[in-house]
């Protein structure tokens, strides 16, 4: 709404990202508490989220890349909607 000029848009970002920020704290803050004066993390524990963060890299990786493979298979072979030229008809591009 706030990108949009809605009338309650900046108020209700800054609500998103108050509670977000909130959460995000109580969140840690409970993790940090958990495993440092609790103890409650074990080595089974502190092994899922050290896979769990690999994991997340590794599907961002695989994100990002999916993206330049989508640019270099349109820019290589493209398609007939488009005339078969890369860059599309109408589109203006500047030297680099």
């Amino acid at each position: 709404m706030f990108f949009h000029g809605y009338s309650g848009g900046q108020f209700l970002l800054t609500l998103s990202l108050s509670f977000l920020v909130f959460m995000m704290f109580i969140w840690w803050r409970d993790v940090v508490r958990e495993s440092t004066f609790e103890g409650q993390h074990t080595k089974a524990v502190e092994y899922g989220l050290r896979m769990g963060m690999v994991l997340f890299i590794v599907s961002e990786i695989m994100f990002f890349f999916a993206f330049f493979w989508a640019f270099f298979h349109s820019s290589t072979s493209p398609a007939i909607e488009i005339g078969g030229v890369w860059p599309p008809l109408g589109i203006e591009t500047f030297s680099p």
